[in-house]
């Protein structure tokens, strides 16, 4: 609520957990604001990729780890698929993949499962940082690598991707 009524344009709850959604569109709708729409990050999986984003905003977790909330990385797509399920039926609007590369088949699978649902991949940080630190050290063109990946990303089902080359991705393509 506190995020709908300091004028957020969507709600992205980042728990998965189960009744979540459905919570917070019942408080939404009840508090007036059925025009805010849910972003769940449904298809959140526990990954060795939110390194460098956990470090920089020293939020590793201090004892045990995320795992019990997140899902396993060798767990199969269909739990992916019940997950994405769950929260579109508890009033999601738009659902999210994340991280990106690593579920390049569960990005596919939801758009072809769930036709006509936004789906949103996270490119996230330690995606973003193996390419830079590559980049940096003259392995690789950082821009020829983030479109290509960014493009498979797109291509793989994604109507939205969060990435840290936004603005770069959007002057390099301008």
């Amino acid at each position: 609520m506190v995020h709908a009524k300091a004028g957020a344009d969507v709600v992205a709850p980042s728990g998965m957990i189960d009744g979540m959604v459905g919570a917070i569109r019942k408080a939404l709708d009840a508090a007036g604001y059925t025009h805010i729409p849910i972003l769940s990050y449904a298809a959140k999986y526990a990954s060795a990729f939110y390194g460098p984003f956990r470090e920089a905003a020293e939020s590793t977790p201090q004892f045990g780890d995320r795992r019990s909330y997140q899902m396993d990385p060798a767990a199969s797509s269909g739990q992916a698929m019940r997950e994405i399920e769950l929260d579109l039926a508890e009033g999601a609007d738009m659902v999210m993949v994340k991280p990106a590369l690593a579920y390049l088949d569960i990005i596919c699978q939801a758009r072809d499962r769930f036709p006509g649902v936004p789906l949103a991949a996270y490119n996230v940080s330690g995606e973003y940082s193996m390419v830079k630190a590559a980049a940096q050290r003259g392995w690789l063109d950082e821009k020829a690598t983030a479109l290509e990946s960014l493009t498979a990303i797109r291509r793989a089902g994604a109507s939205i991707i969060l990435t840290y080359w936004a603005k770069d991705a959007a002057r390099w393509l301008a």
